[in-house]
């Protein structure tokens, strides 16, 4: 054996893969380069590949294992199994030998003297073709923890030099056009991080399901980061927003909690490690503080412009990370590219929509983006996949690599537990089919045999309906799309389609409705926080529950929605985002957790206590200071500048300039960093006296719902008169132009936020000649509404 077989980490950079694998290789090149810049790996050594080659060249192992890959039937899995079984045999006995063994050895005495005797190292697995760009062979190969002693080491580097050949390496290299024999392994050997009585997790520089590259995505879990992989506990999860962090905002985009029901630690024995039960106060909590949340934001934000500048070009990426609980640092054991989301094609949106809604059975996290229909088989061990056939619905509680022969096959994955980062979430991807995980419940719900639809097409949450339901899939070229001088601007309530749909052509968000944070997200009316006193026990005992980790109650709405509005800010940022106050009607704010005791009974909610009415107001004024305080957040301690506030329905200027005052006094005060107070046009009023209402306000966005209700008196919630309702009307197309033409003559911006003009040619060709500043409409119209606006201002050119 050549005395060569040992490289320690300093003294390696990512050129030397061919030498030591990728794993080992950025190891190196993590500890080299980055250590110096405050950043923690620790120090470890690589068996080289050549190692390897030569032991395999010694024992004439070669010609034996091509015997056994040539003629691989891929799908036959027994035949597979046998296969792959007997060339780990001959990999294992041939790197048994005495020279390798002293060269480990020695080089584990050398480790023991800079961290301890006995020191308890990780033994990766590190081939020479892994971590690429396209192709990451993550979880191929084995890898093994906590292993304490020279005899120990050198055993556990035979077994991953064995793990080149497990059946689902085998496949991998088969399905991704690797030569078996062009393919060699290395070993890493490092000091393992104590983060069994503390953290560890998976992070990447971006978003893993959009392919949004501003932020940098987090998940942790309590102890060692195997479970994480396996998909064995949910884990918690945070957003942080590149952009405004390198601005020097220092503030974590989201939270979200996960279960974290197991805790993997280390172990005595033949088992190194074991799985305990999480307690319950610890599974309530955040496995970091926000602080470690930021600082491994800028670890990753670091190792993303270092392999960019390496690679000539952005090059997002996927890094592991553990926390000490002896020394309380943060270490970063693995980062590799990141190869699912990156390689989405430029230009190119595909995009799938239901067109049947059912009742969902189960629901869990969204992996991509995409629509399956198919027949359930419920895994409940390897074992019973031997019947699997293409094109299934595989449902397990989780999944392990050695289940990706037959994962290859399914149309679609569901899986009781595991966050976006566990086994089946990064293998859906790689194989670009939908997954639903943790859904918690999958296994005992779905029933093998029968129909089911799983949608990861309607944002964070992934659903899977019963029975085979209708979907459409559009490919849309966006190369050729034109581009009108009118601004096309999104309407957006839910968070978490926001990077989604940031990745349309858009000019920012024309309309972002609070409301739909404030159900979903918080569900809490606001005043029942400021005064549970006024709530039924029942109620007030479920609030307690929800707000039970927060210092005061009201946190928790500040929280919740600043994050919310915060995740579409920083989606669209630095493009404008408009967001509306709360624009709840009473009956529907009654509606929230503990509403009823502050809501008035009204007979005509629609035209009552509403919008500005309200903000000023002693029923609400309390109530308004906690969306104040969430919206300054935003836009100071977020850095979300982007952010404009537009107040909906405000009758008169006296009211208009009395919000505007009690903004003011709540943090929020116009022209202060840029900041624009817009005023929803949606009232007779609001037109009539436009040159008023331009002196309080620096824009207006014409809700045209409420504006066509107003002005023609239709009630739009009638079915009865719902013939009389059209914007088209020509009452409505004389109060458009009046608002826009007011608008523009008082130098104030004006848009307009509604769907007539993506539905009706003739009103985008109107308001593209008056002179409109920008159009907002959904996410489904917006490719349609840049035809239709272009072609209208083409045509208005012409005429002219």
């Amino acid at each position: 054996m050549p005395q060569t077989s040992i490289r320690w980490f300093q003294d390696l950079r990512m050129g030397d893969v061919p030498l030591v694998g990728g794993k080992t290789a950025s190891l190196g090149e993590l500890y080299s380069a980055l250590a110096p810049m405050g950043i923690a790996v620790p120090n470890g050594f690589g068996i080289t590949a050549g190692a390897y080659r030569a032991a395999l060249t010694v024992a004439k192992a070669w010609e034996p294992l091509r015997a056994l890959m040539e003629g691989l039937n891929r799908d036959d899995v027994r035949d597979l199994a046998e296969r792959a079984a007997k060339a780990r045999q001959i990999v294992y006995a041939a790197t048994g030998t005495e020279a390798l063994k002293k060269e480990i050895a020695a080089a584990y005495r050398e480790l023991e003297q800079q961290y301890g005797r006995n020191v308890s190292v990780a033994v990766r697995s590190s081939a020479t073709a892994e971590d690429l760009p396209t192709a990451s062979f993550a979880g191929q190969h084995e890898s093994y923890l906590n292993v304490r002693g020279a005899a120990a080491v050198f055993e556990a580097c035979r077994h991953c030099f064995a793990s080149l050949f497990t059946d689902r390496a085998i496949v991998y290299r088969n399905d991704n056009g690797f030569d078996h024999f062009k393919v060699a392994l290395s070993v890493a050997v490092m000091k393992m991080v104590r983060s069994d009585k503390g953290a560890s997790g998976v992070m990447f520089t971006i978003d893993t399901e959009t392919g949004f590259r501003d932020v940098v995505l987090i998940n942790g879990i309590y102890g060692l980061g195997e479970n994480i992989v396996q998909g064995r506990v949910d884990p918690d999860e945070f957003y942080v927003h590149k952009p405004t962090y390198r601005d020097g905002k220092r503030a974590v985009l989201r939270h979200t909690l996960g279960g974290k029901a197991l805790t993997l630690v280390f172990a005595t024995g033949k088992d190194t490690t074991r799985n305990t039960k999480t307690a319950k106060a610890a599974r309530e909590r955040f496995c970091i503080a926000d602080e470690d949340v930021l600082q491994l934001a800028g670890h990753a934000i670091a190792i993303e412009d270092h392999y960019s500048k390496i690679n000539g070009q952005l090059t997002p990426m996927d890094i592991e990370w553990a926390k000490d609980g002896v020394d309380n640092k943060l270490y970063i054991v693995q980062a590799r590219p990141e190869t699912a989301a990156s390689q989405k094609k430029a230009g190119q949106l595909e995009v799938y929509t239901l067109k049947e809604r059912a009742r969902p059975l189960v629901t869990g996290r969204a992996i991509g983006e995409k629509i399956a229909a198919g027949l359930v088989r419920v895994v409940a061990s390897e074992a019973e996949l031997q019947g699997f056939q293409a094109g299934e619905i595989l449902v397990a509680a989780t999944t392990t690599p050695d289940w990706e022969p037959v994962m290859k096959k399914a149309g679609g994955i569901v899986t009781d537990r595991g966050g976006r980062t566990c086994h089946a979430a990064i293998v859906a991807r790689e194989l670009g089919i939908p997954a639903v995980v943790g859904s918690e419940n999958a296994t005992t719900t779905l029933k093998t045999g029968s129909t089911v639809t799983i949608s990861c097409a309607e944002g964070d949450i992934g659903h899977v309906y019963e029975g085979k339901l209708a979907f459409d899939v559009s490919e849309v070229d966006l190369s050729g799309l034109p581009r009108p001088k009118t601004r096309i601007m999104i309407n957006l309530g839910d968070p978490d389609l926001a990077f989604q749909s940031a990745l349309l052509p858009n000019d920012g968000v024309g309309l972002a409705r609070m409301e739909f944070i404030i159900n979903e997200f918080i569900g809490i009316h606001p005043m029942a926080l400021v005064h549970p006193e006024r709530v039924k026990q029942a109620e007030r005992r479920r609030i307690e529950a929800l707000t039970a980790n927060y210092a005061r109650p009201q946190d928790f709405f500040i929280e919740r929605l600043s994050e919310g509005v915060g995740m579409i800010a920083a989606a669209f940022y630095p493009k404008p985002v408009i967001v509306r106050l709360s624009d709840f009607k009473t009956n529907e704010y009654a509606r929230l957790l503990g509403g009823a005791p502050f809501e008035p009974v009204e007979s005509n909610p629609m035209i009552g206590f509403r919008g500005a009415s309200r903000y000023a107001h002693p029923a609400y004024a309390e109530g308004f200071a906690l969306e104040c305080a969430a919206l300054a957040r935003v836009r100071g301690e977020m850095g979300l500048t982007n952010l404009k506030i537009m107040v909906p329905f405000c009758r008169r200027e006296e009211e208009a300039q009395r919000v505007v005052a009690t903004m003011a006094a709540r943090g929020l005060r116009r022209g202060e960093n840029g900041l624009e107070i817009y005023v929803m046009c949606e009232i007779p009023n609001n037109v009539i006296r436009i040159d008023a209402f331009s002196e309080v306000f620096d824009g207006f966005s014409i809700g045209s719902n409420d504006l066509t209700q107003l002005t023609l008196g239709v009630d739009r919630d009638s079915e009865i008169v719902a013939f009389d309702f059209d914007e088209r009307d020509p009452g409505m197309t004389e109060m458009l132009r009046l608002a826009v033409e007011g608008a523009r003559r008082n130098g104030r911006h004006v848009g307009i936020c509604g769907e007539a003009p993506a539905n009706y040619p003739e009103v985008a060709a109107r308001l593209a000649g008056w002179g409109i500043d920008s159009i907002s409409v959904n996410p489904g119209s917006v490719i349609k509404t840049f035809k239709i606006v272009a072609e209208a201002e083409h045509g208005n050119t012409g005429k002219k």
